[in-house]
């Protein structure tokens, strides 16, 4: 006999008494869960839906779709300098598969208990296969991290090493001549399917960054949100972009295709002042996640791509502007 909606709730992502986070004053299994932030906190909220065919393959293993699902809303509280609380999911299944379930809420619940974040409600419907998340976390008041906080002279930076889920992205299309190895594609693809939300760095990030947003439509995309709402402009460096070394073996104009407008990253982007240099660079050490500064923050609204070595401009060799051919990731016209 098939589960109902309310079995499928109990056995896949019930928690009982002592299994995972308990913060909710009233959790999962009521009309509504209540939740009591702590005092001088913020709350801060993110929702995102991940649609079959369209986020993510049908060929998924089902483990990693649950932590990814998390992971991008995880990454979206990073990029505010929240600490992760609590979420809500809302889950449409085309069909009851137990199998496929098991490894959905194994995958969800060993990211949401590594973060300390309780699963306190949400809803079950029959459909195509889509997957919403409502994550809360709290931010000392004061202290959150915005797009508006970038200042004219701020260095500009970026975490981890973007690009590798565009390109497993394009060898899932059949697209990269010659084909990745599979040691290589494994890699890439662990990026894509499996990425990292940047919790740690966030919440270290609250007084050294001046703004912040994590990297999901590409990294020139939503660095031009950031740009737009602060108000200021930027350049960035080619050069200084971080290139993994499976990235590294791919023809360049490859590699700026999946840097600049790759997206599926869930890196953070940052502005930070100059002198916050060498406490960014022995964070990055701390965390063992590279760190890597790109370019500046200019008072002229707009983004300048230069080619040429970060910082070593001598007078008879500058930086040669680029033409930007990048755009990022639009539902709607993508």
């Amino acid at each position: 006999m098939s589960l109902g909606e309310f079995d499928l709730i109990e056995r896949f992502f019930w928690r009982p008494a002592g299994q995972g986070p308990r913060r909710a004053v009233v959790g999962n299994g009521d009309d509504c869960a209540i939740i009591a932030p702590a005092p001088g906190m913020h709350l801060a909220v993110s929702t995102d839906t991940l649609v079959e065919g369209r986020h993510f393959l049908s060929t998924v293993d089902p483990a990693r779709l649950g932590h990814k699902a998390l992971a991008v809303n995880l990454s979206d509280l990073a990029a505010c300098g929240a600490k992760p609380l609590a979420f809500t999911l809302a889950l449409t299944l085309p069909r009851v598969d137990e199998a496929w379930l098991a490894g959905f809420a194994q995958g969800l619940l060993a990211l949401a208990d590594a973060h300390d974040c309780e699963l306190i409600g949400g809803d079950t419907t029959a459909g195509p296969l889509a997957i919403g998340i409502t994550v809360m976390g709290e931010v000392p008041a004061g202290q959150t991290l915005l797009r508006s906080g970038a200042r004219a002279g701020n260095d500009l930076w970026i975490s981890g090493w973007p690009g590798l889920a565009r390109l497993a992205l394009e060898a899932f299309r059949g697209t990269l001549q010659p084909a990745l190895t599979s040691d290589d594609f494994d890699t890439a693809r662990r990026a894509m399917e499996c990425p990292e939300p940047r919790v740690a760095l966030g919440l270290a990030l609250r007084g050294l960054a001046s703004a912040a947003i994590d990297v999901s439509d590409g990294l020139l995309g939503d660095l031009g949100h950031l740009l737009r709402r602060s108000q200021v402009g930027a350049t960035v460096v080619l050069d200084a972009l971080p290139v993994h070394p499976v990235l590294a073996a791919r023809p360049v104009s490859q590699q700026h295709d999946c840097l600049l407008a790759g997206g599926d990253d869930y890196e953070l982007v940052f502005t930070a002042p100059p002198e916050h240099r060498a406490r960014l660079l022995a964070l990055g050490d701390s965390l063992g996640l590279p760190l890597t500064r790109l370019g500046a923050i200019t008072a002229t609204p707009g983004l300048q791509l230069l080619q040429g070595e970060l910082d070593v401009w001598p007078d008879d060799a500058p930086p040669q502007p680029v033409s930007n051919r990048w755009t990022s990731f639009d539902h709607f016209k993508s």
